[in-house]
């Protein structure tokens, strides 16, 4: 079964583990990847960290990027455009609650869209 992508970035390596660590209590399937850290793991975000990460999460449903700040917005934005699909979207939402909604619908085999108005509902 293919689900959304989920992408997590953060300026620490691990803020972004713990978090996948705290979805996967209860979402199994979905696919979360992380861009947390410099190609250094120093804090600070990478643009290719983000874009490998938004290509191992894409099954072909789309795929949804969280961020926590600043430069992280700015070069997700950068890697979105880099992509080739259209199917990637930087959701405006807290990094942890919106994540986790997320994975709950896209672990519902729910699509893109659906996915990312749930997030915005929520907050």
């Amino acid at each position: 079964m293919e689900y959304v992508g989920i992408v997590l970035i953060s300026h620490s390596p691990k803020i972004v583990e713990g978090l996948k660590d705290l979805i996967r209590q209860v979402i199994t399937d979905v696919p979360i990847q992380l861009a947390g850290g410099t190609e250094e793991n120093e804090i600070g975000t990478s643009i290719d960290k983000i874009l490998a990460a938004i290509q191992n999460a894409d099954q072909g449903k789309g795929v949804v990027i969280f961020y926590d700040i600043g430069s992280a917005k700015m070069n997700a934005e950068i890697a979105i455009e880099m992509v080739e699909s259209q199917n990637v979207r930087l959701i405006e939402a807290p990094i942890v609650e919106g994540a986790y909604v997320a994975a709950v619908e896209s672990g519902m085999n729910k699509g893109l869209e659906e996915v990312c108005a749930a997030v915005e509902k929520s907050f």
